[in-house]
């Protein structure tokens, strides 16, 4: 294997995942698509992977990565699990975002007009909702589903065409979309102690509530304009006619709340240019998400974190976060700045095995491939920690020293408490992909 040769065997690493796939000519076809991932080339889609690969043709990777006869979901438990052992625990973080791949065509499954964060606009794009388990900058997918625009969902007929299984015919929002995959992430005992989300999902109240019913830490991001309350608000019996308790105070938009506090510098990591840093303004919030008493006013809700981003570039963030009242400013940026490496992983994704580079237009064909991508990125995650240079940074399994972020809120939620002017240990860029595999049949 070269350069790898030092690190598992794939075929070894792959026995958990070729136990549950049933049919041998299935754990033929399962390596050899990992293998045209992993190896070298600029595209990898079908054709030009079995060309890589020596195959006399592409019918067989065709068949195997688009057949609806095998229930691939044995595989995405082994994704979980996989995950889990790697980075998994009560300082991880499950990252929810999405993902879009471009297109030019209409015809491919979920395909529409759509905000294409990869070209910066709207654009013809497939969109999908990812969950990324991370610890210590390590992303490892775990999910990626479609989200179906209303212009499929109108369309029974395209639906059946590409495949679309009829349970997933349903107005589905893409919270909700990740809400159901975080369950199943759950039950299949993935650990971890936040679940971050930019604004995307954070601006929405019910997903929001979706996870405080859950019982889950959270980070999320929100718009400028969103209502607060003073921690202090109470509701009070209503004048006239109204029947519904009042709030004693007005909401105000959380850029206002913020904008009289003072912003105080910090820096959560160490990029590869220096120190990456910020100024944050924090205080206890009671969001304005709870029900309607009069127009656009909502009664108060739980009480939250506010948190202002104001980046050196003159940008303004804002976020919500339901961390315990003691946490400190630097634990929760270094929360909030988590995210970061979801992001990260879907380029690498991208730009190294190729998970926009699929051709086919099914549902099955799309989230096989994408199946099989995520398998592929846990394998060279598997490789990365196994480094001899990561074993050496302190931590059993290779893993590094934890950050101070996270560490902190490992200790909020026991009940410990930790010096607070301590920070964490400068964070490492993501290594480079490990050197290709050969092809080999």
């Amino acid at each position: 294997m070269g350069e790898r040769s030092s690190g598992p065997d794939l075929d070894v690493w792959l026995a958990p995942f070729l136990a549950a796939m049933g049919r041998k000519t299935r754990r033929t076809w399962a390596p050899l698509y990992l293998r045209g991932l992993l190896g070298p080339g600029d595209r990898k889609s079908l054709q030009p992977m079995a060309a890589r690969l020596g195959l006399p043709g592409h019918d067989q990777l065709q068949h195997f990565i688009a057949s609806s006869a095998w229930d691939d979901s044995p595989l995405w438990t082994e994704v979980a699990r996989s995950a889990d052992r790697l980075v998994g625990g009560s300082d991880a973080c499950l990252v929810i975002d999405d993902t879009a791949l471009p297109k030019k065509g209409t015809h491919s499954v979920g395909v529409a007009r759509q905000y294409c964060g990869a070209l910066g606009k709207k654009a013809n794009c497939q969109s999908l909702v990812s969950l990324t388990l991370a610890r210590d900058e390590v992303p490892v997918p775990v999910a990626l589903r479609l989200f179906l625009p209303e212009e499929w969902l109108a369309d029974p007929k395209r639906c059946e065409r590409a495949g679309v299984p009829e349970a997933a015919v349903v107005p589905q929002s893409k919270g909700a979309i990740a809400l159901a995959e975080l369950d199943r992430l759950r039950a299949e005992g993935v650990r971890f102690g936040v679940v971050l989300a930019d604004a995307g999902y954070g601006c929405s109240a019910v997903f929001r509530h979706g996870l405080d019913a859950r019982g889950l830490a959270w980070a999320v991001g929100i718009a400028k304009n969103q209502k607060v309350y003073d921690p202090g608000v109470r509701l009070v019996e209503p004048g006239g006619r109204a029947r519904k308790p009042v709030p004693d105070q007005e909401p105000q938009e959380a850029e206002a709340v913020l904008a009289a506090l003072p912003w105080r510098h910090v820096t959560w990591r160490q990029g590869t240019k220096g120190a990456l840093s910020a100024r944050f303004a924090m205080t206890r919030v009671r969001v304005g998400d709870g029900p309607v008493w009069a127009k656009n006013r909502h009664q108060p809700g739980d009480e939250v974190w506010l948190v202002g981003e104001w980046r050196a570039s003159g940008e303004r963030k804002f976020y919500l976060s339901n961390l315990p009242p003691r946490t400190t400013r630097r634990a929760l940026a270094g929360t909030i700045k988590a995210r970061w490496v979801c992001e990260q992983g879907h380029q690498q994704m991208k730009e190294e095995l190729g998970l926009d580079h699929f051709e086919g237009r099914s549902w099955t064909g799309l989230h096989r491939h994408a199946l099989m991508t995520c398998i592929a990125c846990a394998y060279l995650q598997h490789l990365r920690l196994a480094r001899p240079e990561r074993a050496g940074r302190g931590e059993k399994g290779g893993r590094p020293p934890r950050t101070a972020a996270v560490s902190e809120l490992a200790c909020c939620a026991s009940g410990h408490h930790r010096p607070t002017d301590r920070w964490p240990h400068p964070a490492r860029a993501m290594p480079a992909l490990p050197a290709p595999l050969p092809a080999a049949v």
